[in-house]
């Protein structure tokens, strides 16, 4: 059975692990421009700041990337997941080596630069570029273009790179040499704590991969439509900012 907030707040150690895009930060247009918003940071300040608690961001985004949009100083005590588990910076020692296939990296340069050259002739089209592969965002692409922008760059892709992993998620499929999703994302981040429960929220397919890695005691939250797998389903960022402050007041009254 998953944990209730109530649970939770009584664990030993809890890890607190958040997706970004759609789940603290609005949905936008142009990837670098979202940040948290103000309900979202607060949440997560008082959460960081309640004893025996880790918060960490799981993202798709590069560790890079997200560290801009999160605002994360080397300061920060929270935890870092990147590129869907494949990047970690961690509190004390940054950013975690990551090995780097030179045959792998010139292959993501090759076919990042022949799908720039595919979506060019599409108006608002274009390529993410990402530490292990890239991302092809449609937000932009007009609708009636945003299947062929895809099929496009899937050609290539199946040609070159058939053994790639593929994502999809909200307007963006994205392509990467390393297979590491959000579930050893968790698993690593779980494991390096201690941590005795876990709370993971996310907004996409993506997360599905953390949401049903989750054991006894721990709590999935999706936030926003679309089925999962998650015990808990909030309509939107605003909720679930709300849920974590709550969460951070019940575990702060917990550990007095």
């Amino acid at each position: 059975m998953s944990a209730t907030l109530e649970q939770l707040a009584a664990t030993e150690h809890l890890l607190v692990a958040l997706d970004f895009d759609g789940t603290l930060s609005p949905l936008v247009d142009v990837p670098m421009d979202a940040r948290m918003t103000a309900e979202a940071r607060a949440a997560v300040d008082a959460l960081v700041a309640t004893p025996d608690t880790t918060v960490a961001l799981v993202s798709g985004r590069s560790l890079h990337d997200l560290r801009e949009i999160a605002e994360h100083t080397d300061a920060s005590a929270i935890m870092l997941a990147g590129s869907h588990g494949a990047e970690f910076w961690l509190p004390g020692t940054g950013r975690q080596a990551s090995a780097e296939d030179a045959d792998d990296v010139r292959l993501r340069d090759e076919l990042r630069a022949e799908a720039e050259r595919l979506v060019a002739p599409f108006d608002g089209a274009w390529i993410e570029p990402k530490t292990f592969g890239f991302g092809v965002p449609t937000r932009t692409v007009a609708p009636e273009h945003e299947a062929r922008v895809h099929e496009l760059v899937a050609a290539l892709v199946a040609e070159r790179a058939p053994h790639w992993r593929r994502r999809s998620g909200h307007h963006i499929t994205e392509y990467a040499f390393r297979s590491e999703g959000k579930d050893t994302a968790v698993a690593h981040l779980r494991e390096r704590t201690g941590a005795t429960a876990v709370l993971f929220a996310g907004d996409d397919v993506t997360d599905e991969d953390a949401i049903t890695s989750l054991g006894a005691g721990d709590l999935g939250i999706r936030v926003g439509g679309g089925a999962s797998a998650a015990a808990l389903h909030l309509d939107g960022i605003e909720e679930l900012a709300a849920s974590l402050s709550r969460l951070a007041a019940l575990r702060a009254a917990a550990r007095e």
